[in-house]
């Protein structure tokens, strides 16, 4: 199945090699405002973790990373990361981060069931982070300001960028805007979560979907999440807490919203416990990453993953991630693209 869309009359703003410089100054930019902003150190990351650790990110549950047996381990399988969800926290509490700072890494992982199309390969890279937080700011406040320092990141990338490259010029609308998916389910009952993404990111430019995960009011979920990482927490009093989601932005290429980053305030020993019930699959509670965490020997954290060649891609006005990363696409994906004169790298 090819699921690639070249819009009519698309055509690269930039060529071959000034897109490379402006690959190379968008990620130096941008990690670069991030731990800024975040109070950030930045570390060395894992391509391999040992299988039944616990430590790989499962994404929706259904997903299998790619995995082989090691010589040097006696034959034990490993596994090629999808992200490091909860590697991540795994380290601050190895290199004993104290609470309001944290630390950034690049991550390159395989995901070998990805479906491809302009916004999925099966190469994933992404700016990973992970900060220590107190326990009383497991918040919706906390939450929200973090969302809006990593926005603002963005946009300040994008006008140095303008600068440097005065044939993008900046688009992005000046604040971000916060909506629960329960919110965004009654505001568009009608539509799937993905065209109700579309509607709401239309609207507004950018857009935070907050409470990703959990259960909705009609039992639906707006999209799959682990359940060992992520606090979904629905509802709570009178109103909606959702302490995860993704920010959301309008691509004008493709005339539709484009996810940068999946983020949120991690799983207490309580919430994990209950959202693993939900799950069905209390049986993680064994292995040693959630062991830890039960035990409440792992700090409270919150954190995420910001999508490298994703940013590159929206903010050079590029109509497929490929023109950004070197991967592997179906043939009919490479002759649509050559047919529409779009380089893949």
């Amino acid at each position: 199945m090819d699921r690639t869309h070249i819009p009519p009359f698309y055509k690269s703003l930039l060529d071959i090699w000034q897109t490379e410089q402006a690959i190379k100054f968008i990620k130096e930019t941008f990690q670069t405002e991030l731990s800024g902003e975040l109070k950030l150190r930045r570390i060395t990351a894992p391509l391999l973790v040992s299988e039944g650790t616990g430590l790989n990110d499962n994404l929706n549950g259904t997903e299998e990373p790619v995995r082989f047996p090691l010589k040097t381990l006696d034959g034990k399988q490993v596994e090629v990361v999808q992200s490091l969800a909860k590697w991540k926290r795994y380290a601050l509490w190895r290199h004993h981060i104290e609470p309001g700072m944290g630390i950034y890494t690049d991550m390159n992982a395989i995901r070998p069931d990805e479906i491809t199309d302009n916004l999925h390969s099966v190469y994933v890279d992404q700016w990973d982070w992970e900060k220590v937080i107190l326990p009383e700011e497991r918040s919706e406040k906390t939450l929200r300001r973090c969302v809006k320092s990593i926005y603002y990141a963005i946009k300040r990338t994008q006008f140095l960028l303008s600068e440097r490259f005065p044939e993008l010029p900046p688009f992005l609308p000046h604040d971000i805007f916060f909506i629960h998916a329960e919110e965004l389910r009654q505001q568009y009952p009608d539509l799937n979560p993905k065209e109700r993404e579309n509607k709401i990111v239309k609207q507004y430019g950018a857009v935070f979907v907050q409470g990703i995960g959990g259960p909705l009011g009609d039992g639906s979920i707006h999209d799959g999440r682990s359940p060992d990482y992520d606090d979904w927490s629905t509802e709570t009093g009178p109103g909606l807490m959702g302490l995860n989601g993704d920010i959301l932005v309008y691509n004008p290429v493709l005339d539709a919203a484009m996810e940068l980053s999946s983020m949120g305030i991690r799983v207490n020993p309580q919430s994990l416990q209950h959202q693993l019930e939900q799950a069905n699959a209390i049986e993680r509670a064994s292995l040693e990453f959630h062991k830890l965490l039960l035990d409440n020997k792992l700090p409270q954290t919150m954190g995420g993953g910001i999508g490298q060649s994703r940013l590159c891609m929206l903010l050079l006005r590029k109509c497929h991630i490929g023109e950004v990363q070197s991967s592997v696409w179906p043939h009919s994906t490479r002759r649509k693209c050559t047919e529409a004169d779009v380089f893949l790298f």
